[in-house]
Parts: C-alpha cells; structure tokens; sequence
C-alpha cells in the first residue's frame, strides 16, 4: 500500500519543476521541494529494495533472514516518507494559505505522524 502512494507522489514531484509556475517561487521554497523530492526517491529506493533484493538472490536461501531485512529496509523508509509527507503539506498549504498556514499545517501533520506511526506502535511493542 505504500509503494504506489510513494510513486505517484515522486512521480508529481519530478513534473513540479517542469511546470511553469515553478519559476516563481521563492528560494527558500525551493530548497523545501529539493529536500521533498530527495526524500520522495529515497523512500521509493527503501520500499523497493527488497523486491530487487528477492530478484537478485532467488532462490532465497534464508527466508527469516530475508523477512526481517526487508521490514528493516520498510520501517527505514518510514522515515524519509514521514518528512516527504511534512514537507509536501507545508509546501502545498504555504501556495494556498501562506508561510504561516504551511508551517502549521506541517507541524500538525508531523504531531499526527509522530503519534500514530512512531509513538503508539512503539509503545504497544514494549509493552
């Protein structure tokens, strides 16, 4: 469920600076989307590695092996997509509503990530 999101996202991402209305925004602005983009691929790297890496080693030798480095290589790539999805709303919010209503808009989404996806489930786990 991830990876298609995560591709039709970069896939948005790499058309931005093609599109006419990219000129005109501000550096800073411009540095927001670099960091989104560069984060974008390297969540779509994570999240396709272990395909490749099943590829590459068929036959798997070491399935247990196998499992838990690929939920490594996930739970990695939950990372660079927590702050593409921070960063793409404040990007987005900031173009609609102004600085103030992105930053806002992105720290909301970073409490709302932080909690669900980083706080609860690790909490659940040692407990």
């Amino acid at each position: 469920m991830l990876l298609p999101g995560v591709q039709t996202l970069t896939a948005f991402l790499i058309i931005l600076p093609f599109s006419p209305g990219f000129a005109l925004i501000e550096q800073a602005e411009r540095w927001v989307y670099l960091a989104t983009f560069i984060c974008s691929v390297s969540c779509l790297v994570l999240f396709t590695a272990p395909a490749a890496q099943h590829r590459l080693e068929r036959p798997l030798r070491d399935r247990v092996r196998f499992k838990q480095l690929a939920t490594r290589l996930i739970i990695i790539g939950l990372v660079p997509l927590s702050l593409v999805l921070i960063l793409v709303t404040q990007l987005v919010v900031s173009e609609v509503g102004g600085k103030e209503a992105g930053v806002g808009a992105a720290a909301l989404v970073a409490v709302l990530i932080g909690l669900t996806w980083w706080l609860l489930p690790l909490r659940r786990r040692s407990a």
